[in-house]
């Protein structure tokens, strides 16, 4: 549109009357980039935890779980703060989310035990600290690559995400607690939406069901601390 102001005639009057791809519109000749469809399957899940948990930096090994296991989108995960997570409420919380709706998010047994050992190794203000401008952890594509070579399975972070939603979906989990589980806004004609307030507990369930259905399927073996958390907490 810029170009149709800047070169006129010499009477002043643009040689671009029309926008040169508003035929494009109007033909619907745009090229559509296809939906991406990306994500791990079951019984790729021992492979891919296999190889994540051979990665010799821990605070990319960390970050890897953690996106896969909370379906956080990859920059929110990478700038998370230690202030925005609560250790002994078994949460944290998303400040600045893509949609602007900040929201608190439980936290399943197996990333508490996960982020306490981060806590106790590391005094940096970001729960994955790196030595960037930032101050925090960017994409590891380095480390991305070396599991896709171990493992030939082809995925990227916002594959996790997907990962984490799909097999949400699998286990029935309610579509409004997944929606506020991997913070999606809510159409504005669902009136029955409007109404629904989701709370933090009401969240954990879910998380945690999500949690142990990856384990299981990578065959992870939950240490003492995890099973002796997960009685206490089926006891109350």
């Amino acid at each position: 549109m810029k170009a149709v102001f800047q070169y006129e005639d010499t009477k002043g009057r643009s040689i671009l009357p029309e926008n040169p791809v508003a035929r494009l519109s109007q033909t619907r000749a745009w090229y559509r980039v296809a939906r991406r469809t990306g994500h791990l399957k079951k019984h790729e899940l021992k492979a891919w935890f296999s190889a994540v948990l051979s990665i010799q930096n821990p605070v990319i090994r960390d970050y890897l779980q953690f996106v896969l296991l909370t379906g956080c989108r990859r920059e929110e995960a990478a700038r998370l703060r230690w202030v925005d997570v609560s250790l002994q409420d078994r949460s944290f919380f998303i400040r600045d989310p893509k949609n602007h709706n900040p929201i608190q998010l439980p936290l399943s047994d197996y990333l508490l035990e996960l982020l306490e050992g981060r806590k106790a190794d590391h005094d940096s203000e970001f729960v994955f600290p790196a030595a960037s401008a930032s101050g925090h952890l960017e994409e590891p594509k380095k480390q991305v690559h070396r599991v896709i070579e171990q493992t030939s399975i082809q995925f990227t972070i916002h594959d996790l995400r997907r990962t984490f939603i799909t097999i949400a979906e699998g286990l029935d989990i309610s579509m409004y607690a997944l929606k506020a589980l991997v913070n999606h806004k809510t159409s504005s004609t669902d009136v029955t939406a409007g109404y629904i307030q989701i709370s933090v507990e009401r969240l954990r369930e879910p998380m945690q069901l999500i949690t142990n259905f990856v384990l299981r399927s990578a065959e992870i073996k939950q240490s003492a601390k995890i099973v002796e958390l997960g009685v206490g907490m089926a006891a109350k």
